[in-house]
């Protein structure tokens, strides 16, 4: 009896752990380009695909959203040569010529305005479950665990990616974010001062810190990011037009100048 018990909890252990890996065991993944970040997520293949991933910022960036909305373009660009990306907004204020020089493939992408909040993540489980669209964004304030639910398994069934970018459009205190762990993946960026490169002036490459605070099945940090300026989406399968220029998790502060007692 106690054998049979035995057996029949390993099964119910797998069948957890099969659910909250989104029913898949073998989940393809997008390489970032660089083997200390790929080795944070699952199997240490990369970004997982198949799946949906959260994207938020702090300040002012809660309501415009523009470091994450450039972060999740970018982590997403690659997608946007396998097929199709759509963009669901809250308000009309996307700029497609500023993905462009980011270096997101902007003909391919397809951009829905939404009434509301509940009309655009309805817009993005129809985006997910079309065939031939490969990445999904929309900006939402919150999801909750069943809209969660509902977007992964909008994205098992044809194996696109979603991007939520938190966002609340019209300002105010709004209510706080839910935090759906139905998610693969959960980052807080914010933007970075650029860097001009060795004999250059004025302002270099676009840059951002990012914090990784949540990933199923691996493992958390925090990076300096940088768009690749020469990186275009034609001819560049193997790279990925994000950059590690930093790692920020075991960055020490340097020790402040001891005060001088007066006197």
């Amino acid at each position: 009896m106690s054998g049979f018990r035995d057996g029949a909890l390993v099964a119910l252990k797998a069948k957890i752990a099969a659910l909250e890996a989104g029913g898949r065991r073998d989940c393809a993944a997008l390489s970032l380009g660089d083997p200390r970040l790929d080795g944070c997520f699952p199997h240490a293949a990369g970004l997982p695909l198949g799946q949906w991933h959260e994207i938020g910022g702090e300040g002012m960036e809660v309501e415009t959203a523009a470091a994450p909305a450039a972060f999740a373009a970018l982590l997403a660009a690659p997608l946007a040569l396998r097929g199709e990306a759509v963009w669901i907004l809250r308000r009309d204020d996307l700029f497609a010529p500023g993905l462009v020089g980011l270096g997101f493939p902007a003909e391919r992408l397809i951009q829905v305005c939404a009434r509301d909040e509940a009309d655009a993540l309805a817009v993005a489980e129809d985006a997910l479950a079309t065939l031939g669209v490969c990445a999904v964004f929309v900006e939402a304030e919150a999801v909750d665990l069943t809209a969660g639910r509902r977007l992964q398994l909008a994205c098992e069934k044809r194996g696109a990616t979603g991007f939520v970018i938190h966002r609340r459009p019209f300002g105010g205190a709004g209510a706080k974010a839910a935090t759906g762990s139905a998610a693969a993946t959960r980052w807080r960026i914010a933007p970075a001062a650029s860097q001009p490169g060795p004999g250059e002036f004025g302002l270099g490459p676009p840059r951002w810190t990012a914090t990784l605070e949540r990933c199923r099945g691996g493992r958390l940090g925090a990076w300096l990011f940088e768009g690749t300026a020469a990186y275009s989406c034609e001819g560049h399968h193997g790279t990925h037009p994000l950059r590690l220029v930093a790692d920020l998790g075991d960055r020490q502060l340097a020790p402040s100048t001891p005060l001088r007692r007066a006197g």
